[in-house]
């Protein structure tokens, strides 16, 4: 198939559109205002809905009742803008609605500034908003990865039941790379959704709720919900690796910076240094077992975590290589990417330590 030139931003609504999307809220902010201007041209010539919401709060709760009448739905937004929806996502786990939010990162904390960062790991992996609950998370790195993540991360929503959301930096969302783009999916094929509130008469009524006062109702519900997420961890970790077989350093990073990572250890093996390179491709569920095998190998001397933030995946790293091997960090924050230079010199201090 032939390849077009796409934004990151502009492959995320397409993946979206082809699997079935019909609805779409969103508020703009920097830097993802390209999502809700694709969508807003784009939604209404395949028969979806586009609203601008007053809000991100209006939005995220546009979705909730657009995803609980059954519609594929989406909203996007960044970092501050994500944190304002937080309450709504809570709610919509509850209520176990599928749907996907993208956050393509800005620098923070507070308003920050529009370029890239990685600092909500922990919003995005640990729940973000109120209660035990989890978002399936999926981190691209290319813009192909945008097109094709968002595109499978509705099909996994609706088979968790469980809302999906695409994380990336800015970085991912502005970056323009040749994109081969999947087929339309026809609506008829996408599975019907028994639990939803389609409005059809001479059907059972189906309620969709997240109010669950009593004791003795909500920890049950909460229960199941673990259940969920303990079968989502067993079935869909992924992971990258490349020449970790006899790595003395294993390099590892999510999103953009993964790629210059790699660059980093496909350059270290040129100075005779034996790297190797892990991405996670899904940061919940964690790709834990990933990291534990590499760890347990004999060649393996240290670890080297890389973020643009001062160390929010470094945590999960650590759980997950459970103190086999020493595991560095090394972060850039403000909107600052590290360059490949930067992260060989931290791997060479890292194997230092380690002698």
């Amino acid at each position: 198939m032939s390849k077009i030139l796409l934004h990151g931003t502009e492959a995320i609504c397409e993946g979206a559109i082809r699997n079935g999307c019909r609805a779409f809220f969103g508020y703009p902010i920097t830097p993802q205002n390209e999502v809700p201007e694709y969508m807003s041209v784009q939604m209404p010539r395949i028969g979806g809905t586009f609203v601008q919401a007053e809000s991100e709060v209006a939005a995220i709760n546009m979705v909730y009742g657009a995803a609980g009448a059954g519609v594929r739905a989406m909203t996007s937004s960044s970092s501050p803008g994500v944190s304002l929806k937080q309450e709504g996502i809570s709610y919509i786990a509850c209520a176990r609605i599928p749907c996907v939010i993208v956050n393509i990162m800005r620098a923070g904390p507070g308003l920050g500034g529009i370029l890239p960062a990685q600092g909500d790991y922990f919003q995005a992996t640990k729940g973000g908003g109120h209660g035990d609950y989890h978002l399936i998370v999926l981190a691209p790195s290319s813009v192909q990865e945008a097109c094709d993540f968002t595109y499978r991360a509705f099909d996994l929503s609706d088979q968790y039941r469980v809302p999906a959301m695409i994380l990336a930096d800015g970085m991912i969302g502005q970056l323009m790379e040749p994109v081969e783009l999947p087929p339309m999916r026809d609506l008829k094929d996408i599975p019907e959704k028994p639990w939803a509130t389609s409005g059809h008469y001479g059907k059972d009524r189906r309620v969709l709720n997240s109010l669950l006062i009593q004791p003795e109702v909500l920890e049950p519900h909460v229960n199941e919900l673990q259940r969920t997420y303990d079968e989502i961890q067993a079935k869909e970790c992924r992971a990258e690796t490349l020449l970790t077989e006899d790595a003395e350093i294993v390099l590892t990073a999510y999103g953009t910076v993964a790629r210059i990572c790699k660059s980093a250890a496909l350059a270290l093996r040129r100075q005779g240094v034996k790297a190797g390179w892990i991405r996670p491709v899904t940061l919940f569920p964690f790709p834990s077992q990933t990291y534990a095998d590499v760890a347990a190998q004999e060649s393996v001397k240290a670890f080297l975590d890389v973020e643009l933030s001062l160390g929010q995946m470094v945590e999960d790293v650590r759980l997950s290589v459970g103190g086999r091997k020493p595991v560095a960090f090394y972060g850039r924050t403000g909107g600052n990417v590290p360059d490949e230079k930067e992260i060989i010199e931290a791997a060479l201090r890292a194997l230092e330590a380690k002698a």
